[in-house]
Protein backbone atom coordinates (compact mmCIF):
# COMPACT_ATOMS: atom_id res chain seq x y z
CA UNK A 1 0.00 0.00 0.00
CA UNK A 2 1.48 3.32 -1.03
CA UNK A 3 1.81 6.08 2.24
CA UNK A 4 0.70 9.63 1.24
CA UNK A 5 1.12 12.78 3.74
CA UNK A 6 -0.80 16.08 4.36
CA UNK A 7 0.96 18.65 2.69
CA UNK A 8 0.22 21.70 4.99
CA UNK A 9 1.28 24.14 2.90
CA UNK A 10 -2.18 23.46 0.44
CA UNK A 11 -4.24 22.24 3.39
CA UNK A 12 -6.39 23.92 5.98
CA UNK A 13 -8.93 22.59 8.91
CA UNK A 14 -11.41 24.89 10.11
CA UNK A 15 -14.75 25.12 11.08
CA UNK A 16 -17.58 27.43 11.53
CA UNK A 17 -20.20 28.10 14.38
CA UNK A 18 -23.23 30.54 15.50
CA UNK A 19 -22.32 33.55 17.21
CA UNK A 20 -25.05 34.83 19.52
CA UNK A 21 -27.48 33.03 17.05
CA UNK A 22 -27.26 35.36 13.94
CA UNK A 23 -23.61 35.02 12.80
CA UNK A 24 -21.22 32.27 11.99
CA UNK A 25 -17.33 32.87 13.88
CA UNK A 26 -15.33 30.74 11.69
CA UNK A 27 -11.53 29.73 12.44
CA UNK A 28 -8.77 26.74 11.57
CA UNK A 29 -5.89 25.41 12.96
CA UNK A 30 -2.71 25.80 11.96
CA UNK A 31 -0.96 23.01 13.12
CA UNK A 32 -2.27 19.69 10.93
CA UNK A 33 -0.31 16.34 10.25
CA UNK A 34 -2.23 13.69 8.28
CA UNK A 35 -1.67 10.71 6.16
CA UNK A 36 -3.61 8.36 4.23
CA UNK A 37 -2.60 4.99 3.81
CA UNK A 38 -3.38 3.98 -0.04
CA UNK A 39 -4.64 4.82 -3.01
CA UNK A 40 -5.62 8.25 -3.08
CA UNK A 41 -7.23 8.15 -6.23
CA UNK A 42 -9.76 5.18 -4.79
CA UNK A 43 -9.99 5.45 -0.97
CA UNK A 44 -12.35 2.88 -0.84
CA UNK A 45 -9.67 0.61 1.02
CA UNK A 46 -7.24 3.44 2.95
CA UNK A 47 -6.83 4.45 6.02
CA UNK A 48 -6.45 8.01 6.72
CA UNK A 49 -5.62 9.53 9.88
CA UNK A 50 -5.01 13.07 11.33
CA UNK A 51 -3.41 14.52 13.94
CA UNK A 52 -4.65 18.41 15.03
CA UNK A 53 -2.81 20.53 17.67
CA UNK A 54 -5.49 22.20 19.66
CA UNK A 55 -3.43 24.89 20.55
CA UNK A 56 -3.09 26.36 17.21
CA UNK A 57 -7.06 27.27 16.73
CA UNK A 58 -6.96 30.98 15.15
CA UNK A 59 -10.33 32.56 14.80
CA UNK A 60 -8.77 35.92 14.18
CA UNK A 61 -9.49 37.36 18.00
CA UNK A 62 -6.46 36.15 20.15
CA UNK A 63 -8.86 36.84 23.35
CA UNK A 64 -11.29 34.10 21.60
CA UNK A 65 -8.29 32.28 20.56
CA UNK A 66 -7.02 32.13 24.40
CA UNK A 67 -10.64 31.43 25.88
CA UNK A 68 -11.00 28.60 23.18
CA UNK A 69 -7.57 26.87 24.11
CA UNK A 70 -8.88 27.25 27.90
CA UNK A 71 -10.46 25.00 30.17
CA UNK A 72 -13.72 25.86 28.90
CA UNK A 73 -13.59 24.35 25.61
CA UNK A 74 -10.56 22.77 24.01
CA UNK A 75 -7.81 22.37 27.32
CA UNK A 76 -4.96 22.58 24.75
CA UNK A 77 -2.33 22.02 27.67
CA UNK A 78 -4.21 19.07 29.22
CA UNK A 79 -5.72 17.71 26.10
CA UNK A 80 -2.63 19.02 23.01
CA UNK A 81 -4.58 17.03 20.14
CA UNK A 82 -7.53 16.33 18.36
CA UNK A 83 -7.17 13.30 16.06
CA UNK A 84 -9.32 11.68 13.43
CA UNK A 85 -8.61 8.00 12.35
CA UNK A 86 -10.80 6.41 9.84
CA UNK A 87 -12.91 2.99 10.17
CA UNK A 88 -14.89 2.75 7.31
CA UNK A 89 -14.93 4.58 3.66
CA UNK A 90 -17.90 4.11 1.61
CA UNK A 91 -17.76 5.54 -2.39
CA UNK A 92 -21.25 7.70 -2.95
CA UNK A 93 -20.36 8.42 -6.45
CA UNK A 94 -18.15 9.33 -8.59
CA UNK A 95 -14.81 10.67 -6.61
CA UNK A 96 -17.02 10.97 -3.69
CA UNK A 97 -17.19 9.38 -0.02
CA UNK A 98 -18.13 9.05 3.37
CA UNK A 99 -15.13 8.53 5.81
CA UNK A 100 -16.68 7.52 9.03
CA UNK A 101 -14.22 7.43 11.54
CA UNK A 102 -12.95 7.66 15.34
CA UNK A 103 -12.87 11.26 16.28
CA UNK A 104 -11.55 12.31 19.44
CA UNK A 105 -11.90 15.94 21.09
CA UNK A 106 -10.80 16.17 24.66
CA UNK A 107 -11.41 12.86 26.43
CA UNK A 108 -14.49 11.88 24.20
CA UNK A 109 -14.30 9.96 21.05
CA UNK A 110 -17.16 9.75 18.82
CA UNK A 111 -18.28 8.16 15.69
CA UNK A 112 -18.40 11.30 12.52
CA UNK A 113 -18.63 10.61 8.81
CA UNK A 114 -16.95 13.12 6.43
CA UNK A 115 -18.37 13.51 3.17
CA UNK A 116 -15.53 13.80 1.02
CA UNK A 117 -15.01 14.89 -2.61
CA UNK A 118 -11.55 14.25 -4.78
CA UNK A 119 -11.07 17.64 -6.32
CA UNK A 120 -8.31 16.17 -8.66
CA UNK A 121 -4.80 15.43 -9.26
CA UNK A 122 -1.75 15.75 -11.28
CA UNK A 123 1.86 16.55 -11.00
CA UNK A 124 3.26 19.78 -9.28
CA UNK A 125 5.99 21.57 -10.86
CA UNK A 126 8.80 19.40 -9.40
CA UNK A 127 7.49 16.07 -10.79
CA UNK A 128 5.97 15.31 -7.62
CA UNK A 129 2.00 13.63 -7.67
CA UNK A 130 -0.47 15.48 -5.91
CA UNK A 131 -4.28 14.89 -4.85
CA UNK A 132 -6.89 16.80 -3.68
CA UNK A 133 -9.77 16.55 -1.54
CA UNK A 134 -12.43 18.60 0.13
CA UNK A 135 -13.96 17.30 2.86
CA UNK A 136 -17.13 18.60 5.81
CA UNK A 137 -19.09 17.20 8.90
CA UNK A 138 -20.83 18.71 11.43
CA UNK A 139 -21.00 18.01 14.88
CA UNK A 140 -22.37 18.85 18.20
CA UNK A 141 -20.13 20.34 20.71
CA UNK A 142 -21.42 19.15 23.29
CA UNK A 143 -21.29 16.21 22.85
CA UNK A 144 -17.53 16.43 23.10
CA UNK A 145 -17.61 18.05 26.25
CA UNK A 146 -17.61 21.72 24.54
CA UNK A 147 -20.08 22.93 26.89
CA UNK A 148 -19.63 26.16 27.97
CA UNK A 149 -22.16 28.98 27.05
CA UNK A 150 -23.67 32.11 27.94
CA UNK A 151 -27.23 32.99 28.17
CA UNK A 152 -28.53 35.89 25.86
CA UNK A 153 -30.48 38.88 27.45
CA UNK A 154 -32.44 38.75 24.12
CA UNK A 155 -32.93 34.64 24.28
CA UNK A 156 -31.08 32.28 22.88
CA UNK A 157 -27.00 31.26 23.92
CA UNK A 158 -23.73 32.86 22.27
CA UNK A 159 -22.56 29.99 21.07
CA UNK A 160 -24.24 27.70 19.01
CA UNK A 161 -24.06 23.98 19.15
CA UNK A 162 -23.47 22.66 15.51
CA UNK A 163 -19.85 23.21 14.72
CA UNK A 164 -19.51 22.85 10.69
CA UNK A 165 -15.75 21.03 10.08
CA UNK A 166 -14.35 21.37 6.71
CA UNK A 167 -11.08 20.26 4.96
CA UNK A 168 -9.17 21.47 1.58
CA UNK A 169 -6.18 19.55 1.72
CA UNK A 170 -3.31 18.62 -0.86
CA UNK A 171 -1.64 14.78 0.04
CA UNK A 172 1.93 13.96 -1.94
CA UNK A 173 3.79 10.74 -1.86
CA UNK A 174 5.16 9.97 1.95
Amino acid sequence: MANWKVDIAHTEVGFKVKHMMVTNVRGNFTGVEGSVEGDPNDLTDAKITFNIDASTINTNNEDRDNHLRSEDFFDAEKYPEITFNSTEIVETGEDEYDVTGDLTIKDTTKKATFKVTRTGAGKNPWGVDVVGFEAETKISRKEFGLTWNQALETGGVLVGDEITITAELQVNPA
